[in-house]
């Protein structure tokens, strides 16, 4: 994901909201995913049964992971990047300027400041929009691998068109679709 590295490490901390933030996550994944869906059909050659959608969400799922403080592949190990450094600043930021006590009490964090709690609300609270993001240029006829989007009293139905459920698209966006995939509350090590 160096794309992704590149937009969320040149942030400056001392400008952030959890809205820019938003916005440089995005970023990161749209240019991520047209990478990805430029060199598919390439990929495709070896691995005939691989569905973009598919690789989107392995990618999703990896942002999910940084923003988190939970990716497990850093160069050195043991040791932080320059990117989880950041992202450390950035939350630290964000929780600075929280108003609500509640709020600041409830994310207080412990002595190491890596603000993990405030960190894995605010993927949860965005990760509909960083879906929306990294399928912003797939297709009419890009599917899902299985079943995953809200059931009907007939089940789990696909994400037919566009890796996105419930007849949403990239120029008409419906409110209050959840992404087809929870591969980003799989551990990295079993994705």
């Amino acid at each position: 994901l160096h794309l992704c590295n590149k937009n969320i490490q040149q942030i400056k901390t001392e400008n952030i909201t959890t809205h820019n933030l938003l916005v440089d996550v995005c970023m990161a994944a749209n240019y991520e995913a047209q990478s990805l869906i430029r060199d598919h059909p390439q990929y495709q050659t070896k691995y005939n049964d691989s569905q973009i959608c598919t690789v989107l969400a392995r990618s999703f799922a990896d942002i999910g992971d940084i923003i988190r403080g939970r990716d497990l592949y850093r160069r050195v190990k043991g040791e932080e990047t320059k990117l989880e450094k950041n992202l450390q600043n950035i939350f630290k930021e964000i929780y600075e300027k929280l108003t609500d006590p509640g709020a600041k009490d409830h994310y207080k964090d412990d002595d190491k400041k890596k603000f993990y709690q405030l960190r894995e609300d605010w993927w949860t609270a965005n990760r509909h929009t960083v879906w929306e993001a990294i399928t912003c240029g797939t297709h009419k006829g890009d599917t899902y691998f299985r079943a995953t989007c809200g059931g009907n009293r007939q089940g789990p139905s696909m994400a037919k068109n566009n890796c996105r459920c419930n007849g949403d698209k990239p120029d008409k966006d419906v409110v209050n679709i959840d992404p087809p995939t929870y591969f980003d509350y799989v551990p990295q090590y079993l994705r």
